[in-house]
């Protein structure tokens, strides 16, 4: 961070150091920890990748203890969480797991339980319909709860603590699963093997990958994603250690540990950031730790999968959500006991968004700095300025750099995602639709952050996950100020310096085409033929584990004909 610091000194020192320079630093030295710590995460991960001989149990040392046939001991409750969605695709997820289940002769130390907090009516009469029907099926083989609260008193925490105090002392182990949560019995039955030999783990966490999608944006973003997350997940499993991250689902906990440590208060009310706490996951996985108990993660791909949102409007609701939750951290992150690690992991979380108001400001602040300069050479110095830029650029995709060189040194993970220039085709694309994402996602947060003081607060909503249109009306009502700030930027660099938009268009053009990137990546033709000439394949659309067949995903339908 210094040196990146000195550089950029260097590079806005031109004309000599002016307050707007001065205020640029400081501008992006908010920016650097994620970039920074993201690079490392990568860097330490791709070496455990390429040179430890098991780089699972590098990162995770139980694991070398569990040969996988050791006998379930534990009573384990699978708690599901749903809220306000069609339940139907949900009992199919929960009808194919739990085949897996009863085929494994382990059928007798598990109990599902359907914790609804569903608020919506009809919605209410179905859950109590199919929910009634599953239970009815699977009677006499794995015991079905369905239970739902008519008051969503502490949102999703707030299901799961009533789960505890209801039923938490019938079983030592929980796994969590989301509603577009998918596990199969055999990364379940690993999970568990592995918090049966290690008495101090209080918390697993699963990796979690996306599920094969046909909605355009999901393919992307997600394929992103697993080109990302295995090196930046081992990374910072690594240093972290035992005060490692809890997701919120694909993850097992020792309930009785829970319930003596994890409680999570409501917050005082009067503030924007009080009352019930939103993103729950990390606060308890800090107190958990705090209480002696370790939190680690096993990074392997074929433990779980989760459906991503299959619109950009979609994937903000949720992400809006997200922000307001880790912001409430602000009252965790001093707590007496907690451990060094532990108050980073909240810390960092916060700078994901806190760091977004940073890159908006150095995007008008440079702009302006740009259009009033005799030349932009009179504002920054081009040579030191492009070295500048290609090392951010760098530290923005070390994770996925990692990852892709893994991939093509390897042929069968080259094979897995669909040949050299298919997987060369996705990273292209993917490079493309982050760099157009990244500032989208930059200004949301900060237009939420400054509604804040004004009460602008999310609660706990359901999510859209089927496939739909995004018509232009409704992408130009969410995006219009996307819209404005991009094409604002843009035009007064035109009347400028014309030499300098192309610079500019790294911060400035994910706003300005916010309106067509939505309504495209929404259209279901497009990510349909994504699908079927494997742009954005994951290995699962190549080889479809068993598990996944019986889901009978049009993905994958679809993947079959590329």
């Amino acid at each position: 961070m210094a040196a990146l610091l000195a550089l950029a000194a260097r590079a806005l020192s031109a004309g000599g150091l002016s307050a707007v320079d001065v205020l640029l630093l400081m501008l992006f030295g908010c920016t650097l920890p994620w970039s920074v710590i993201g690079f490392w995460n990568a860097t330490i991960g791709f070496l455990v990748m390429r040179f430890s001989p098991d780089p699972v149990a590098a990162v995770l040392p139980v694991a070398r203890r569990v040969r996988g046939d050791e006998p379930i001991t534990v009573s384990t409750a699978i708690a599901i969480f749903v809220r306000n969605e069609p339940p139907e695709r949900v009992i199919r997820n929960l009808d194919a797991m739990m085949d897996e289940i009863a085929g494994a002769g382990v059928a007798d130390r598990f109990h599902l339980y359907v914790l609804s907090d569903t608020s919506l009516r009809e919605i209410a009469a179905l859950e109590e319909k199919l929910f009634s029907s599953l239970e009815q099926k699977w009677r006499g083989r794995i015991p079905v709860t369905y239970r739902r609260r008519t008051e969503n008193i502490g949102f999703k925490a707030g299901n799961f603590w009533d789960f505890c105090e209801r039923w938490g002392d019938r079983h030592e182990f929980a796994v969590t699963l989301d509603t577009d949560s998918f596990m199969t019995a055999s990364a379940i039955l690993r999970m568990v093997r592995i918090m049966q030999a290690e008495p101090k783990l209080g918390i697993l966490q699963g990796l979690v990958v996306g599920l094969p999608s046909t909605s355009a944006f999901a393919r992307i973003f997600q394929f992103g994603m697993r080109l990302g997350m295995r090196s930046w997940t081992i990374g910072s499993a690594w240093w972290q250690a035992d005060c490692g991250p809890y997701w919120g689902h694909n993850g097992v906990i020792r309930i009785a540990q829970f319930k003596a440590h994890c409680h999570i208060e409501k917050l005082p009310d009067g503030g924007v950031l009080g009352g019930h706490v939103l993103s729950h996951d990390q606060i308890e996985a800090a107190l958990m730790r705090r209480a002696g108990y370790d939190v680690r993660v096993l990074p392997e791909e074929d433990l779980g999968w989760e459906e991503n949102p299959p619109t950009l409007i979609e994937y903000l609701r949720r992400d809006q959500r997200w922000e307001q939750g880790t912001l409430q951290y602000s009252h965790f992150i001093f707590r007496p006991g907690m451990k060094t690690v532990s108050r980073f992991q909240l810390g960092f979380a916060m700078l994901m968004f806190l760091g977004s108001p940073a890159w908006i400001g150095m995007l008008v602040v440079g702009t302006l700095a740009v259009a009033f300069a005799p030349t932009p050479a009179h504002f920054i110095d081009p040579a030191i300025g492009s070295w500048l830029m290609a090392i951010i650029l760098v530290m923005w995709f070390a994770p996925k750099i990692a990852t892709v060189f893994d991939v093509l040194t390897r042929p069968e993970l080259r094979r897995a995602f669909g040949g050299t220039i298919r997987f060369l085709a996705s990273v292209t694309a993917e490079t493309l639709f982050f760099i157009l994402l990244s500032p989208i996602m930059w200004l949301s947060h900060t237009l939420y952050l400054a509604g804040l003081p004004f009460g602008k607060v999310v609660g706990w909503i359901g999510q859209v996950r089927d496939d739909h249109t995004v018509l232009w009306s409704a992408a130009w009502q969410q995006f219009w100020p996307h819209t404005l700030l991009g094409a604002g930027c843009v035009g007064l660099l035109a009347f400028t310096h014309p030499s300098a938009i192309p610079y500019a268009l790294l911060i400035a053009g994910g706003p300005l085409l916010a309106v067509p990137l939505a309504v495209i990546t929404a259209m279901p033709r497009l990510g349909t033929t994504l699908a079927r000439i494997g742009l954005g394949r994951l290995p699962e659309e190549t080889a479809p584990p068993v598990a996944l067949a019986a889901l009978s995903l049009p993905a994958l339908a679809a993947a079959r004909s590329a």
